[in-house]
């Protein structure tokens, strides 16, 4: 891990990607060692992770924001979050401003990051510290660096009241009743912490855009039935019989979009790849890349809470428990089934959440190439718009044997709905 964050910090770092002034290329630069420290911080499952892209991303729009007319705050848009500190009428640097409240945010959101992940944090903050000041004035860099700070602190203080500031024992309550209803989730690994699901109380907090975790419901799946006939045996019996059948192909596509925690950047860290590299590919200007970076964070965080709120009012089992139970005893999934209820489908709800944002931002049918995982020897993959990339993303919890087809289907559905309180923010003129 040392020398991948390293490397991260190294090309982050290089000549070509600092310029005097300026706040976008500093944002950038954080979100890439951001994204190396999901992947190696124990505490960050997709919902933690989303949260705070959320809130790293608000930071960075509204540093932008406080020094330049025409943009418009998230205060009073944002649920709970009240008008920023302004700055005094006098000579700031935008870069010093961007690069002290990223780094305050990021030291509090990594903060329980293992000792690569700190070292990595130290030498970021250090080398972006002597560069952002570069031909600065001193007074002006301690002013400077005195206001993001403040900035940054505000949003620490409104994220503090959340409901998920604090995640103990990895997320998983130490207490559970697990219901022995037919068609109830039951854990599905042998782990003694998994046990107990995944972040029960992750749909009570409070989220960004949208008005509650509740807002964007969808409708209840099948009802459990061991009727051959049934909805609900029908959709157990497709899982099955689509695992028996994978094409390489598929199975490409399982892999591509597993995004598991610990091994990669995780979902929504996935979706700010993509954008990361869309900034990078068009270079967009400081104000579009905050306003870019900032909508998918919150689109994607608010589709957690929305998502994890329907997850936990029906409580659905997985099909590794129906099909071992009713189909075949030894069937295993392409794919490591998680530890929580199975409907609606978390990657399905937040893709569509994803897709229904940025197609906001860039435009319909907007052409790109994937390539998170290349690091990870993973080719990238071409899409002809974020809706296509938002289905196969949905799909692929088919082939990996994780999901039924209307957790999928349903949660691009529920995605699409609360993604557009994001694209409803008033930002750019």
């Amino acid at each position: 891990m040392v020398r991948k964050l390293l490397f991260v910090l190294f090309f982050t770092l290089a000549p070509t990607h600092a310029h005097a002034g300026e706040a976008g290329p500093v944002m950038r630069q954080w979100y890439k060692l951001v994204l190396e420290l999901v992947r190696h911080t124990p505490t960050y499952s997709p919902p933690v992770a989303s949260r705070s892209f959320a809130y790293l991303g608000v930071t960075g729009y509204e540093v932008v924001v406080s020094g330049k007319a025409g943009l418009t705050s998230l205060a009073g848009q944002l649920n709970g979050l009240t008008p920023l500190p302004k700055r005094p009428r006098m000579v700031y640097d935008e870069a010093v401003v961007m690069q002290a409240a990223m780094a305050a945010s990021v030291r509090v959101f990594f903060g329980n990051t293992g000792p690569s992940g700190q070292q990595a944090m130290d030498r970021m903050e250090a080398a972006l510290d002597a560069k952002v000041a570069e031909g600065v004035a001193p007074d002006v860099v301690q002013r400077s660096r005195e206001y993001g700070q403040r900035i940054a602190q505000h949003i620490l203080d409104w994220s503090a009241s959340d409901g998920g500031a604090v995640v103990e024992n990895m997320g998983f309550p130490r207490e559970w009743v697990v219901s022995p209803e037919p068609g109830h989730w039951k854990p599905t690994s042998l782990v003694a912490q998994q046990q107990a699901p995944l972040l029960p109380g992750w749909g009570e907090n409070r989220p960004f855009a949208m008005p509650a975790g509740s807002t964007c419901d969808l409708p209840a799946p099948p009802a459990y039935s061991e009727d051959p006939a049934s909805e609900f045996m029908r959709n157990a019996q497709e899982v099955y019989d689509v695992s028996k059948s994978l094409s390489p192909e598929q199975k490409k596509i399982a892999r591509f979009w597993s995004d598991d925690p610990m091994l990669s950047p995780t979902p929504p860290g996935h979706w700010v790849s993509i954008v990361l590299t869309l900034i990078d590919r068009d270079q967009l200007d400081t104000a579009r890349t905050a306003d870019a970076l900032m909508r998918i964070g919150v689109g994607v965080a608010d589709a957690f809470i929305g998502c994890w709120w329907a997850k936990y009012e029906y409580d659905y089992v997985r099909p590794v428990t129906v099909i071992k139970k009713l189909i075949d005893p030894k069937w295993e999934t392409l794919l490591i089934t998680p530890p929580f209820p199975e409907y609606p489908s978390g990657h399905s709800t937040q893709s569509g959440a994803a897709a229904e944002v940025l197609t906001g931002v860039f435009g319909e049918d907007f052409a790109f190439d994937d390539p998170t995982h290349e690091d990870d020897g993973i080719p990238a993959r071409h899409f002809p718009s974020f809706r296509a990339a938002a289905e196969e993303a949905a799909v692929s919890r088919l082939y990996g044997g994780i999901h039924f087809r209307p957790a999928n289907e349903n949660g691009l559905k529920q995605g699409e709905c609360i993604g557009a309180y994001t694209v409803a923010l008033r930002t750019l003129p």
